[in-house]
């Protein structure tokens, strides 16, 4: 349920909060008030597109707010799923901030993209604008309807068919590019084995190329590094009186003598001697490492002779000695395939047979499916639409099967309908007119809404086309799904608005010289002018009061006649 909207700085909103209610709430006011901003904004706040030129002038930023409570375990167990804890109260709290040159959306505090926005706000609210009324117009959205009405076991079934789908085009394609004549297969072949031999002749190891380049800087810097190793070795331990390991020797001597007259002396000779052993030790290694830096010509030579083998082979065949070898083994795989070349294409062929025969399957088990659903819709959607003053109602919802594997299924659904006794049944999509259209769409939102459990439903002028009596049969209907749903309806019609539980006028005003547009809930005597106002015009008299009081008086006795 959504609890608040809260708008600020947006168009000509400075500032705005409303509080809505259980049931049915009505937003009415005059043409150009601003009550399509007010709407807009909770699409925004969902992460739906929104203009920088909607910050109000002289604003650096516009802020939308919405405060939704969680109600259902279905609810509860979804955001879990989006890992988004639910507040102290069971709370969840939508915030968006437009700026000029980005926008940030928040859940509960979180920082949020707009792909988890709209997960959210198909978990809380069902939002239905004029032009969703026109896509009852267009046939490939009818599908999607009842589809929508099938719920989880077609969402199942349509999952599946797409990866099915997706693996008979690729197996389908490879089929179509398999086809090659004689004397091309010839060359690929001939290619391939001079490749192999290649590879597998160079006798790679996994590792070589490292240590080869590693033995090559060794070897084209010997010299550097051997005048080097033999400056050291000069300066630590070649014998001399003036190196380190003669002068620590010295040294070592020296100590020995004076620890005979005083032992306390004797742990200190102890690490001397340590140092003296570590530093022969490493005049050793340094003498033994000055004998590898002795290299023939010859063992140069085989050396970049291997190396460059390497370089060669990456060039052409892959970045890494893993790439060349797996690349290889890709080579005797084709070239196996073609020298068993009609094997080969029996089996590209039962690949893609045995794959469209599992996407063909998967499309007759959701034709079943639809079908089956279509039914139960037809008869639900029936019910709801004698309920809006439809007299005679013939409705039927066909599924045919085209034959055509698609990644949707094969089916195209028609929505047929006939209000005319005599009339056969033709798609809404050639028959409806623009009333026609708005009940039918509040029809399928009431069935649709019991079935997926959606809790706020908000209609943006569902009234369009509609008066008199079938306006009244419409305010009955949202009247009674407001029993079970929270409603926010805009409305012009007095009919529709007498049936609120809470109702919310949307004015435009002047303060300090700019236009602002506010919205307030008004009581029951304001009610009352409003209706009168919707029913009268400017001109409010006490005959068009009487006459809104009535319409009131009539709304509630029809709601509690209902419940």
């Amino acid at each position: 349920m959504l609890e608040s909207l809260h708008v600020k700085n947006l168009a000509l909103i400075d500032e705005t909060e409303v509080f809505f209610g259980r049931g049915l709430n009505i937003l009415t006011g005059e043409t150009g008030a601003g009550k399509s901003i007010i709407m807009g904004s909770v699409n925004i706040a969902l992460g739906g597109k929104a203009d920088k030129n909607l910050i109000r002038t002289g604003a650096d930023f516009a802020l939308i707010e919405l405060v939704f409570r969680v109600e259902t375990k279905a609810q509860r167990a979804a955001l879990e799923e989006l890992q988004i804890p639910p507040e102290e109260g069971d709370m969840v709290v939508v915030s968006r901030r437009l700026m000029p040159e980005r926008s940030q959306c928040r859940i509960n505090g979180e920082t949020v993209n707009a792909k988890q926005l709209r997960e959210l706000a198909s978990l809380f609210i069902d939002i239905h604008g004029q032009h969703e009324t026109q896509s009852l117009l267009s046939v490939r959205q009818h599908s999607l309807i009842l589809d929508d009405y099938g719920g989880a076991p077609v969402a199942k079934i349509k999952e599946e068919l797409s990866k099915a789908y997706t693996a008979w085009t690729q197996a389908k394609k490879e089929w179509e590019n398999s086809g090659v004549d004689d004397k091309e297969k010839a060359r690929e072949m001939d290619l391939l084995r001079y490749e192999i031999e290649e590879i597998s002749g160079a006798g790679l190891r996994i590792g070589e190329d490292e240590l080869l380049e590693e033995q090559y800087r060794k070897m084209i810097n010997s010299q550097r590094i051997a005048q080097a190793v033999a400056a050291a070795y000069g300066q630590t331990g070649d014998g001399g009186r003036e190196d380190a390991a003669g002068m620590l020797g010295r040294a070592v001597r020296e100590l020995k003598n004076a620890a005979l007259l005083d032992s306390a002396l004797e742990e200190l000779l102890q690490q001397l001697t340590e140092v003296e052993n570590l530093l022969n030790d490493f005049n050793r290694s340094l003498s033994e490492y000055k004998e590898t830096l002795e290299f023939a010509p010859e063992e140069m030579a085989a050396t970049e002779e291997r190396l460059n083998l390497y370089h060669r082979l990456k060039d052409k065949y892959g970045n890494t000695v893993e790439e060349i070898l797996a690349g290889r083994e890709r080579k005797l795989q084709r070239l196996q395939q073609l020298e068993e070349y009609d094997t080969y294409l029996e089996k590209l062929k039962a690949s893609k047979e045995k794959k469209e025969a599992e996407a063909a399957g998967l499309c007759e088990k959701l034709s079943t499916l639809r079908r089956k659903y279509a039914k139960e819709l037809e008869k639900k959607l029936k019910q709801a639409l004698t309920e809006l003053h439809f007299l005679t109602v013939e409705l039927e919802i066909k599924v045919i099967p085209k034959g055509s594997i698609g990644p949707q299924g094969w089916d195209e659904v028609d929505f047929c309908i006939s209000v005319n006794p005599g009339e056969p049944v033709k798609s809404i999509s050639k028959v409806a007119s623009g009333g026609e259209l708005s009940r039918i769409m509040l029809a399928l939102k009431a069935v649709l809404a019991d079935k997926e459990e959606i809790m706020t439903l908000i209609f943006d002028e569902i009234d369009a086309g509609i008066s008199g009596q079938t306006a009244w049969k419409v305010a009955e209907k949202l009247g009674m799904l407001g029993n079970s749903h929270q409603l926010i309806c805009i409305t012009h019609l007095p009919q529709i608005a007498a049936m609120a539980d809470h109702h919310f006028v949307i004015q435009k005003k002047s303060r300090e010289g700019r236009s602002v547009t506010e919205i307030q809930q008004i009581g029951e005597e304001e009610i009352h002018r409003e209706l009168a106002r919707l029913l009268g015009g400017l001109d409010v008299t006490e005959a068009v009061l009487a006459n809104a009081r009535e319409l009131k008086d009539l709304a509630t006795k029809t709601k509690c006649g209902r419940k």
